[in-house]
């Protein structure tokens, strides 16, 4: 009984002990970000060194990815079909959570560096960081949807893949360059950093972005959810006097 115990203690001990050779150490250019009438986006420099306690192994070679998560929400994906002349919608999926914004940067090739295990157990890529749990059971050819709003916010911008994006320094020093459109979300981002060696996760690091409006942007924020009636009755009045300013000017100029 005893020695079945030691094993076991010198079985765990082993992975943990090459797990703490290598940890990640990381910074960010900035944790926060202020949306005004001026922002136009904004870019994160993500960087940060490889910790050790021993020299690294000389194979296999180390690996960096890093991905930026902006809040996660439900929503609804629909199929639109032509019939009878016109588009209609047929099918809908419902999806748990999809993130707002999600980057990833690389030092290599995605299914080079990353194994599915791996994948599946931190969700790292993009279609892992869907949840959409069940999906299957409401309609046919359920993945479909979820590639396809894969495909829409990658094309907004919303959904970025950049193989080879981060650079890395003798296997020591890294970085990459992380840009956040203009159209954020607010809440706090998630950063995560991940070494990996053959295709496993070494060591993991996370620190969060903060996003949120400013000036004036925040207080028509504040208004619309706490007070309502004021702000239509505000939006009424902008848009009274934008159509009066409209006319007069028409007018001056027609003089």
């Amino acid at each position: 009984m005893i020695r079945a115990l030691i094993l076991l203690l010198c079985l765990t001990a082993g992975p943990l002990a090459a797990r703490a050779q290598e940890t990640v150490v990381s910074g960010l250019s900035q944790s926060r970000v202020s949306i005004t009438a001026r922002f136009d986006g904004s870019e994160i420099l993500v960087y940060g060194a490889v910790k050790r306690i021993s020299p690294p192994p000389p194979s296999p070679a180390l690996d960096v990815i890093v991905t930026v998560e902006g809040p996660s929400l439900p929503l609804t994906v629909r199929k639109k079909d032509l019939r009878f002349g016109l588009w209609i919608n047929r099918d809908t999926v419902r999806i748990d959570a999809a993130p707002s914004f999600y980057a990833v940067a690389t030092t290599g090739p995605l299914p080079e560096i990353l194994s599915s295990t791996e994948d599946l157990r931190h969700r790292i890529s993009i279609p892992r960081a869907i949840r959409a749990v069940g999906i299957a059971a409401e309609a046919e050819n359920s993945p479909s949807f979820t590639e396809a709003l894969i495909r829409i916010r990658e094309a907004s911008g919303a959904y970025v893949l950049s193989e080879g994006a981060v650079s890395l320094t003798e296997e020591t020093l890294f970085r990459t360059d992380v840009a956040l459109p203009a159209n954020l979300t607010e809440g706090s981002y998630s950063v995560r950093i991940f070494l990996l060696r053959g295709g496993k996760v070494v060591d993991t690091n996370t620190s969060t972005i903060v996003v949120r409006k400013e000036g004036l942007e925040r207080w028509l924020t504040n208004l619309a959810h706490r007070q309502p009636l004021a702000y239509g009755l505000l939006s009424l009045l902008i848009a009274v006097v934008a159509g009066w300013a409209a006319s007069a000017g028409f007018r001056l100029i027609r003089s």
